[in-house]
């Protein structure tokens, strides 16, 4: 009988987090803060006395577009960093926070799968070291702190009908999307519309992971602009006198979170923005402290290529300075027999035509990390039981063609074993040029609608971006009141390239419509919100929390 993502960690023996820190890490342990045995908070004073130490290498781990088949990119990336540290380097993993909300609805748990996981699984997917919630309380102490402020004289002169900040939980939860708050009688404040977003779409949760320090957290969140007031001008948190406070909230979550893996190497999980509706990318701290700790930091951007890689590059690299190596890109046979056009009940089936149709959007990613990025690759083929030697052989043989490194990992059946053939590639890959800047889609100078324009075609091979009259009054707005050199951040579905989830493959010619802008002047960006896509997800037919529950003895099941 096939063992669970949840039976395998169990069976798995993790180390003491204090002891894994000092032997693996040289960190003692008076320089942790740690939350049980096995997990811990690096202090910050300890992480900023390593900024004269080297940097490691930065390895970034994308995948293609994702398909309910499964591409496995979190998997892979700590089956990488096992079968780097087997073979005798130093690599230190640096992953986002899983949330709450998806855990529940569609995804179960979220801390890799099979014998490529970190741990404590359980802690992780659940309430962790509380960084989510601490997120969520900040950000909705602010929200208050607006509503408050209107209610006792609005002496900054706040329009009720331009109130931009809206609430967060996390949790998927549709019904939430649009509110009236402040009903009731004047004792309850002053009705106006409102609404709740995720907590991984909060502006917020976007400042917590590009965060450099403390106070650069504190300016940053004293940027937000919340509101305008009735002659258009901007109301920010600091206005309000709210970033202290939201700071203060903040202050022991923005400490990167210790773990290990199921083979006891070290890894960083902070923070966890989604890559669909925010930049999709782990902590600016933690992925410097993993820089600092390893020889080699192995990070991941959320869902495909054209979604968190461009974002990691365009907004991270762009804002940090940060130069990665290598790029791996992880697909799956399955996943490209999708694309290619084979429904989900069809793929434990040899179809050598259809998977060489679905590398198109393999050959897509390919160029824009090529091409586009500058980013040395290696493709990762995370091996399923149902692939067979005709189609492994077949997509071995395109991928070798377009002169790309390939290596077939079975880290999911085999842990970090199974990866070793990758981890000699991405290695090899480093050895062969030093870092260097990445290629940016845009540059700084740019107004906002260029560089969604050049972003749009080159990317995601639209032939046009239009705009709602609202969106297009606000980008508009914005460039005129001098953020136009901010990068933008899109929101949009992760299934396609373009914003209709049903066309797969690598589709070109389409239209990208702006439904709704939205100013996130304290993370540093512009959020562009397309489609269909929603900031609140809503939770399926049946959402995984149906088969969750906890027995007499505490155990917990149907956490996968």
């Amino acid at each position: 009988m096939a063992l669970h993502d949840l039976d395998i960690a169990r069976r798995a023996t993790l180390r003491r987090i204090t002891d894994l820190a000092r032997e693996r890490l040289g960190i003692n342990e008076a320089q942790l803060v740690p939350y049980g045995h096995h997990k811990a908070k690096i202090a910050l004073p300890y992480l900023q006395s390593l900024t004269e130490r080297p940097d490691g290498q930065l390895i970034l781990v994308t995948a293609t577009s994702p398909t309910p088949a499964g591409e496995g990119k979190t998997t892979t990336s700590i089956g990488l960093a096992d079968a780097m540290n087997l073979l005798g380097h130093k690599a230190v993993l640096a992953l986002r926070e899983p949330s709450i909300g998806p855990v529940f609805g569609m995804k179960g748990g979220a801390a890799g799968g099979g014998r490529a996981q970190v741990g404590p699984m359980e802690d992780i997917n659940l309430h962790f070291t509380g960084d989510f919630h601490a997120i969520a309380l900040a950000h909705n102490l602010l929200a208050a702190m607006i509503d408050n402020h209107i209610h006792q004289g609005n002496a900054l002169g706040i329009d009720v009908r331009r109130v931009f900040w809206r609430r967060v939980v996390d949790m998927n939860d549709r019904a939430l999307r649009q509110i009236t708050v402040g009903l009731g009688g004047p004792g309850n404040g002053y009705p106006r519309e409102a609404g709740f977003d995720i907590v991984a779409a909060s502006e917020v949760m976007a400042i917590f992971c590009l965060a450099t320090s403390l106070a650069d957290l504190k300016a940053r969140l004293g940027r937000i602009v919340v509101a305008e007031t009735r002659d258009r001008q901007p109301v920010t948190a600091a206005d309000l006198k709210a970033h202290g406070a939201m700071a203060v909230l903040l202050k022991d979550a923005l400490a990167p979170n210790l773990v290990q893996t199921l083979e006891n190497n070290p890894a960083l999980l902070h923070g966890g923005p989604f890559g669909n509706i925010a930049h999709g990318c782990n902590s600016l701290i933690a992925t410097r402290a993993a820089l600092k700790l390893g020889d080699y930091a192995i990070t991941e951007a959320g869902f495909g290529a054209d979604l968190g890689a461009e974002k990691f590059i365009d907004i991270k690299c762009r804002l940090a300075g940060l130069q990665p190596s290598a790029a791996v890109l992880v697909t799956t046979v399955r996943a490209l027999k999708m694309h290619g056009g084979v429904p989900k009940d069809a793929l434990g089936s040899e179809n050598l035509a259809a998977l060489e149709q679905g590398m198109a959007n393999l050959d897509r990613h390919l160029h824009n990390l090529r091409e586009g990025f500058g980013l040395p690759c290696v493709v990762a083929i995370n091996h399923f039981v149902t692939d067979t030697d005709a189609e492994i052989a077949l997509l071995q043989n395109r991928v070798a063609l377009r002169g790309v490194p390939c290596a077939v990992s079975r880290h999911w059946a085999e842990g970090g074993a199974g990866a070793t053939d990758l981890a000699r590639a991405v290695v090899a890959l480093c050895d062969q040029a030093p870092p260097k800047t990445p290629r940016f889609s845009y540059a700084d100078a740019d107004s906002l609608w260029d560089k969604l324009t050049q972003l749009a075609r080159t990317v995601y091979g639209a032939a046009r971006v239009t705009a709602s009259p609202e969106a297009e009054a606000r980008i508009a707005q914005w460039q005129a009141q001098g953020w136009g050199h901010l990068p933008v951040c899109v929101a949009k579905t992760q299934y396609s390239f373009s914003t209709d989830p049903k066309l797969l493959g690598a589709p070109s010619g389409h239209t990208l419509h702006v439904r709704e802008a939205r100013l996130s002047a304290g993370a540093g960006f512009v959020v562009m919100v397309c489609g269909d896509i929603m900031t609140m997800p809503g939770l399926p037919v049946h959402p995984g929390a149906e088969g969750m529950d906890i027995d007499d003895a505490g155990q917990v099941t149907g956490l996968y």
